[in-house]
């Protein structure tokens, strides 16, 4: 099978072609170090100027989603001591959080001046829309070249929690935490509006209401939310436009008593599910759902190619995976 030479994508991945040198079109067209660089120091002044302009207008400067991984867990810190930001914080417990997970957002929070909120709908309705996305046509095939069918319906009503969050408190930036190579380089500042979030929510509210119906509505913005344009929030990725470096990560992390998990899967530290939603799109797809995160990883030099190649030869937990099925009541 042929691997690119200078990321991890092999022959499977949608719309990969090898050059004569046996490197793939993807890496063919990336930024240079340099310019990658020079952008993300733009990206990052964007963001210094806009806190700025919005510090300490209102009760929270930023609404933070923190699934209490790695990533967000090392985000919080960026805000609260780069930028010295009043955060709230939200989880969303999917019913799948790792034991782990839930201790080191207990440590993390105990070490930080953060507000916090858990968001939880009822088993039943995760439950239900964890099995609807099994199916591997209820995403835009797009959507599924970075993150598996289950995934992105879990991120989906991560996000639009957060919107309604954002919008119903009039809180200026939605911070997520996710890496360089989940968020490009032009989703780190965004100035979001009623058009773009309404397109961006008919896209996955239209086929999981068309299979469960007006259960899924909690989760998403109301008619009464897109009337509100002024109060429409930025959305931040500050990871991508931060140095990113795995071990500087784990280091400061540990700092504040977080500790990884030894529960979840090699590309997750806070959810059990994972390991169960990368196997289904393997099975349908051919592809591991973390090979293009991995890839640009390796691409701009945050991971080393044989890290990468080695976490996606990793075998996915079968007793853990055996457990969501149980769980999930599916065979």
């Amino acid at each position: 099978m042929q691997v690119c030479k200078k990321c991890v994508l092999d022959e499977r991945f949608p719309g990969i072609r090898f050059n004569e040198e046996g490197i793939c079109n993807f890496c063919c067209s990336a930024r240079s170090a340099d310019n990658q660089q020079s952008a993300k120091q733009k990206y990052e002044a964007r963001f210094r100027q806009l806190v700025q302009e919005h510090k300490g207008k209102g009760s929270y400067d930023c609404l933070v989603a923190y699934s209490g991984g790695k990533d967000s867990t090392y985000t919080l810190h960026l805000l609260r001591e780069r930028y010295d930001l009043r955060l709230l914080a939200y989880s969303f417990d999917n019913w799948f959080q790792s034991e782990r997970a839930r201790r080191n957002i207990r440590a993390v929070l105990s070490c930080m001046s953060v507000d916090h909120v858990t968001v939880t709908p009822s088993f039943e309705s995760i439950k239900r829309i964890i099995v609807a996305s099994i199916s591997p046509d209820l995403h835009p095939a797009k959507a599924l070249v970075r993150a598996s069918s289950i995934c992105t319906s879990c991120i989906s009503l991560v996000r639009f929690a957060g919107f309604r969050m954002a919008i119903d408190q009039e809180i200026p930036f939605l911070i997520f935490g996710m890496s360089p190579g989940q968020a490009p380089l032009a989703t780190a500042v965004v100035k979001t509006n009623p058009r773009m979030i309404r397109t961006m929510q008919d896209a996955l509210l239209r086929p999981l209401s068309e299979r469960l119906g007006d259960m899924v509505k909690p989760y998403f913005l109301e008619p009464r939310h897109f009337d509100k344009a002024h109060a429409f929030p930025y959305s931040i990725n500050p990871l991508a436009f931060a140095d990113y470096d795995e071990a500087v990560i784990f280091e400061t992390m540990h700092k504040y008593g977080w500790q990884k998990p030894d529960d979840t899967d090699a590309n997750s530290t806070n959810c059990l599910l994972n390991a169960f939603a990368n196997q289904v799109h393997v099975e349908k797809f051919g592809v591991n759902p973390y090979a293009s995160e991995i890839a640009e990883l390796v691409r701009i030099g945050c991971m080393a190619r044989e890290e990468g190649l080695s976490r996606l030869a990793e075998p996915f937990p079968a007793a853990q995976i055996a457990d969501v099925k149980a769980k999930l009541g599916i065979e």
